[in-house]
């Protein structure tokens, strides 16, 4: 029998969001008699204590946290490459621009393969990620392998010069254990006002997120229904922005902005619907929870979104933009439990039959080791 490929995955981390949860899916996933799986993640002044480092090491795998000195630090290339030397690396899996630009070159000075899993682009205003985004893109054209999260992603791929020959469109997985032990847990850890419905959203507080779209939908019902509260669970670039602008609203006394929580499953637990208003998106990991936790979904119809949802089989989806169709189908999930509960099972059973993390892992195994044996 072979011996196991040694795997290093490799982030530089905003938070804990959706691809650093994709990872531990993935490596959760895969066999050890197949697949060593070796974490590297960058450490930057103001981010501390990466859950990502902790999980992964609760996992029982090894984890190696590289300092990174300013948001872009070229020291970090000749650190991964002493660190793929030491831990016997044949490929790095890399997750987001700033990773596949450092990763890709750490790789070739090392001789080894390199792999890029797409989790999405960013549509950013700021000028200087713009810049590193384009980097990046231009990046990818020289790994051995791309993985695009969605058949969207794929497209994205060509139009910026990718190799279709270089692209694998391996379908996105995710790990339901832990959305199942919640989902069938009888009493909750959160409080909830049985006379008021949540609204509830998990993700990034980012452009592409437009969660301004999202409060001024909140408003709007508010100003018919007196019973709804609006929980947002998530960190990120936007959110003093939309903090400040939702004390402009008249309904901001039930809107919560919690930040990153640990206990995420368990908010989402309590939701009476789930809301998206992104622009731009891969398949959204909190969609999958979301749809295994039998909580209804309405969302803008986007590319990644629409592998998941179908418009009144799985969830409501409004075209994007069409912000009072939307807030219709919020009214619609909230206010008609017939339709609410036929969204949600088609949607639980959705997720279970597509999106498995062993399904996911299994494809990973097939491409890692086709790209060893190319050598």
């Amino acid at each position: 029998m072979s011996k196991p490929l040694n795997v290093l995955q490799f982030i530089c981390p905003t938070g804990f969001y959706g691809a650093e949860r994709w990872i531990l899916a993935l490596a959760k996933n895969l066999k050890d008699n197949d697949v060593n799986s070796t974490l590297a993640v960058t450490v930057e002044h103001n981010l501390k204590d990466l859950e990502i480092a902790k999980q992964f090491t609760a996992l029982d795998k090894p984890v190696f946290e590289i300092l990174m000195k300013g948001r872009f630090d070229v020291s970090v290339v000749s650190k991964l490459c002493q660190l793929i030397k030491k831990e016997k690396i044949d490929i790095i899996h890399t997750h987001g621009y700033k990773a596949d630009i450092i990763g890709l070159i750490a790789a070739r000075i090392s001789g080894i393969k390199a792999v890029s899993t797409l989790h999405g682009f960013e549509n950013a205003d700021d000028w200087k990620l713009k810049t590193y985004t384009a980097l990046g893109n231009q990046f990818l054209k020289w790994f051995d392998s791309i993985v695009p999260l969605s058949k969207q992603l794929c497209q994205d791929a060509d139009e910026i010069g990718i190799n279709k020959n270089k692209v694998t469109y391996i379908q996105n997985g995710v790990d339901l254990d832990e959305v199942e032990k919640m989902r069938l847990r009888d009493v909750g850890t959160i409080e909830k006002n049985d006379s008021k419905k949540r609204i509830g959203f998990i993700g990034q507080i980012i452009s592409r997120k437009n969660v301004f779209d999202l409060l001024e939908i909140f408003e709007s019902l508010s100003n018919n229904y007196d019973n709804l509260e609006l929980i947002l669970l998530g960190d990120g670039e936007q959110r003093e922005e939309l903090e400040t602008y939702a004390k402009t609203l008249s309904s901001n006394p039930s809107i919560e902005f919690l930040g990153f929580r640990d206990d995420r499953l368990d908010w989402l637990k309590t939701f009476d619907i789930f809301v998206m208003t992104s622009t731009l998106e891969g398949i959204p990991r909190c969609l999958m929870e979301t749809m295994a936790m039998g909580i209804p979904v309405a969302a803008y119809d986007i590319a990644g979104i629409d592998q998941l949802i179908t418009h009144d089989e799985t969830g409501l989806l409004a075209p994007l933009g069409e912000k009072q169709t939307l807030a219709e189908h919020w009214e619609k999930i909230l206010f008609d439990s017939a339709v609410s509960d036929k969204l949600s099972t088609a949607a639980r059973e959705f997720v279970y039959e597509h999106f498995s993390g062993q399904r996911m892992a299994r494809e990973y195994t097939e491409l890692f080791k086709g790209m060893v044996s190319n050598n």
